[in-house]
């Protein structure tokens, strides 16, 4: 398995960096594709979920758990 992948990402007119797997990437892409969103879009709106969350998770790990309750939402 490869090591993690670092992009750079715009959010809210800002960037940012992201440190994922290339497995959370791919999903991420797909996800992205599926919901019609370019990339930026969809992990804006992750970050916007994340910051209304009481216990603040960084912005990878936050991605990480809405990949994984995505698939675990089609199971």
């Amino acid at each position: 398995m490869a090591g993690p992948v670092k992009r750079s990402v715009s959010i809210a007119g800002h960037s940012t960096s992201i440190t994922l797997e290339p497995v959370f990437w791919d999903a991420l892409v797909r996800a992205a594709e599926e919901e019609g969103l370019p990339l930026n879009a969809l992990v804006a709106r992750i970050d916007v979920e994340r910051i209304e969350q009481d216990d603040l998770p960084n912005l990878a790990s936050a991605i990480r758990v809405w990949l994984f309750r995505r698939v675990s939402a089609r199971i």
